[in-house]
């Protein structure tokens, strides 16, 4: 069975610990092996042999995980001196070597950057010690080859752990950010149920409104039909018939033009191409977005003379809307808002400007990506200025946008007069027919 990285180094960083433990009591049987009968000698290496073997233990486990450098650097050190110790009191028999290829062991995942120098000293120590006590030169010169050799495979052993364990950090780096981005992802999706829903919701509720305007107006306008045709009217019948008729019958208007407004904004279905009037979108735009503006934003409209443009003139209102509802979120304390459209060279050009916070430049650089928002949660989507981005591309138009903190924002979209896509889809349209 598959072990992850981590469980599979701990696992062999065990085995090694026990191996090593096995071994070191196996060489000093068989050193107490070669000095049997010297009973003082023999207590000496086994007194020595079981302090030294319980510190290894000690400075093997987590409890030195921290200090993992300065536990290694004491396990080594002491175990050679302790080699040191067993030489020169079995005059260096062969048992005695066996502890230098195990004291290039390393019974831990890290190995110190310095520890080859100063093993490789204390090594040659031993070596040294021995050489001058009357050791025969090829016995410490073959074990401290066959020590190097161990030292090495070890480093390796090591160095394959530590790759292990980073190759599973890079795993779980990428495990994070790709539930990160699930998370948004889920986020995001949740947010566009809930504005599809809105719009449904909408869309409904202008419907349900609309029916019964159509009653209210129909009686009201009869009523003033038939109280015109009455001679002799009172002074408050005549008041009604010349002020508050007239007056009603206008709200009444007004009312039924908001409301087919919304349906169409709220609908979302695909518009086919057809002929708009782009100040005509403009006031729709206005007419939705009223009670978000005012009183507390002063909006101007300044719109020219626009010829009629192609396109989908449900989505045009529908970037008016956004502008306009960015700049006044740009204001919280209140400000003055232009709109403009006017006619430069062979482009419509819409302009939103407004006296607000402004955007700094990294905001700038990422005000169209898709979900990205400055507003606290819960008081924006990110999906404004992202839908007015693919709306205007859409219409082969471009948009600009100036803006500097504390000095507003200014949001200018060129439209083209004859936009040679929509032009080559103009036969897909109704002919004749016009947006609301």
């Amino acid at each position: 069975m598959d072990l992850p990285p981590e469980e599979a180094a701990r696992r062999v960083n065990q085995r090694v610990r026990r191996i090593t433990l096995a071994a070191v009591t196996a060489l000093h049987a068989l050193l107490l092996w070669t000095l049997w009968g010297k009973w003082g000698r023999m207590a000496l290496v086994t007194a020595v042999f079981a302090a030294v073997t319980a510190i290894n233990v000690v400075l093997a486990r987590a409890f030195f995980s921290r200090h993992t450098r300065v536990a290694e650097a004491l396990r080594v050190g002491l175990n050679l001196l302790a080699t040191l110790l067993y030489g020169t009191v079995s005059d260096w028999a062969l048992p005695v070597w066996l502890y230098l290829p195990l004291n290039s062991l390393w019974v831990d995942g890290y190995v110190d950057p310095t520890a080859r120098r100063r093993l490789g000293l204390l090594l040659g120590l031993v070596a040294g010690v021995a050489l001058l006590d009357g050791c025969e030169p090829m016995l410490p010169a073959c074990f401290l080859l066959l020590s190097l050799l161990v030292g090495l495979i070890s480093e390796a052993r090591v160095f394959l752990t530590h790759q292990a364990m980073r190759g599973l950090d890079r795993q779980h780096q990428a495990l994070a950010r790709a539930h990160a981005a699930l998370d948004e992802a889920h986020r995001r999706a949740h947010e566009q149920e809930r504005l599809s829903s809105l719009g449904l919701l909408a869309a409904g509720v202008a419907h349900e409104i609309n029916n019964p305007m159509s009653y209210v107006k129909s009686n009201v306008n009869s009523l003033l039909v038939e109280l015109k045709a009455t001679p002799n009217l009172s002074p408050l019948l005549t008041e009604y018939v010349e002020d508050v008729l007239p007056a009603t019958l206008d709200g009444i208007r007004r009312v039924t033009a908001i409301v087919a407004d919304l349906r169409r904004f709220a609908r979302g279905d695909p518009e086919a191409l057809t002929e708009y009037d782009l100040n005509d979108e403009v006031a729709v735009a206005l007419r939705i977005t009223r009670s978000q503006l005012h009183p507390r934003c002063e909006v101007v409209p300044q719109l020219g003379d626009v010829p009629v443009l192609l396109g989908r003139p449900g989505q045009i209102a529908q970037v008016v809307v956004n502008l306009l509802m960015n700049a006044s979120q740009a204001m919280p304390e209140g400000g003055r808002i232009v709109v403009s459209t006017q006619i430069v060279q062979d482009h419509a050009v819409l302009q939103v400007s407004d006296t607000g916070t402004g955007m700094t430049a990294d905001v700038r650089a990422r005000m169209f990506e898709p979900f990205f928002t400055t507003k606290p949660v819960g008081e924006g989507t990110g999906m404004g200025l992202s839908v007015v981005h693919g709306i205007v591309t859409t219409h082969h138009g471009r948009i600009d946008v100036e803006s500097q903190p504390r000095q507003g924002s200014t949001f200018t979209i060129r439209l083209p007069l004859h936009p040679p896509y929509l032009m080559g889809l103009a036969s897909t349209a109704a002919p004749g027919s016009h947006g609301a």
